[in-house]
């Protein structure tokens, strides 16, 4: 047993794929979120109600708690829900965590964003790359960031940045999955944006591996980039998928999907993660859309 770990918003996509990576490698799981679900290992917890916070340590007592929950979309005019759970949900548990028995230290992996990068521009972007936040999302973030860097002197906080990922199991409103259903329902058509923008995808197994390298590497009070260190197009992925399905649909560049000034290429720079964790597994993108289309 290498430690009991707590991940929050266990329930959501990234969340499963986190518990599964942690269960195979022979930790013992806790999940936690708001849904009602009556099971072993499971707290349901709102993180804007503090008293349901109190149950981790007296029922869990993490060695490590995976900070996964929080908002990362909301309908337009409702942006302070950002605010309320990415940073003062965030402030309830770190200081519910600090209640827990101090003769152990809680290490706390919070997923930030890449983000709170902005449009940071061309080549690979590292960890000290200054931090540049263009929507009320990324500014949570941000926040949420330095708040957990204050909390280093009671807790082992480390920060990590995952840019974009996609798997099987992700909403329909991401972009891989959008072009994927297309694909494999074999529309006609498919309307998107710039075709020649390229941005750093990964595989959210990997993504899972590396929540759990950062853990057994025992990094402690860092900040990490989650990330494939290499840039795809659209064009690239919709190649992917016609050659995997032979299916042709007519591809249509809606000018309400093209950003002004949009940048070209965001590729993260994940030296310092294969460094600090020995990680080393990158998933082609190549095989995450062939898994993606296979799945039914």
């Amino acid at each position: 047993m290498n430690g009991r770990v707590l991940v929050t918003g266990s329930e959501g996509f990234t969340g499963q794929y986190v518990c599964e990576a942690f269960e195979n490698a022979g930790w013992e799981v806790w999940g936690a979120g708001t849904k009602p679900l009556k099971r072993k290992r499971y707290l349901r917890i709102d993180l804007l109600k503090p008293e349901t916070l109190r149950r981790i340590s007296s029922e869990v007592n993490p060695d490590l708690v995976v900070h996964l929950a929080g908002v990362a979309f909301v309908a337009k005019g409702d942006a302070d829900i950002y605010y309320k759970v990415n940073l003062i949900g965030t402030k309830n548990l770190l200081e519910a965590l600090c209640l827990k028995n101090e003769s152990k230290e809680t290490r706390v992996i919070l997923a930030s964003s890449s983000n709170v990068y902005g449009q940071a521009g061309e080549g690979k972007i590292a960890e000290d790359t200054p931090l540049s936040p263009v929507s009320d999302y990324a500014v949570s973030k941000v926040a949420m960031e330095f708040l957990g860097k204050s909390y280093r002197d009671r807790l082992g906080v480390t920060i990590v940045r995952p840019f974009n990922y996609t798997g099987v199991g992700q909403d329909l409103s991401f972009l891989i999955p959008k072009i994927v259903r297309h694909f494999r329902d074999k529309a006609p058509a498919i309307e998107l944006g710039n075709l020649d923008v390229a941005r750093d995808f990964s595989d959210v197994r990997d993504i899972a591996r590396y929540y759990l390298a950062v853990a057994e590497a025992e990094v402690s009070n860092d900040t990490i980039n989650f990330c494939s260190g290499r840039a795809s197009s659209l064009r690239e992925i919709i190649e992917i998928c016609e050659a995997a399905t032979a299916h042709y649909p007519r591809v249509v560049v809606n000018p309400a999907y093209v950003r002004k000034n949009e940048i070209r290429v965001l590729v993260g720079n994940n030296s310092k993660l294969f460094e600090a964790t020995g990680a080393q597994k990158i998933t082609d993108i190549e095989e995450t859309i062939r898994w993606m289309l296979a799945y039914t």
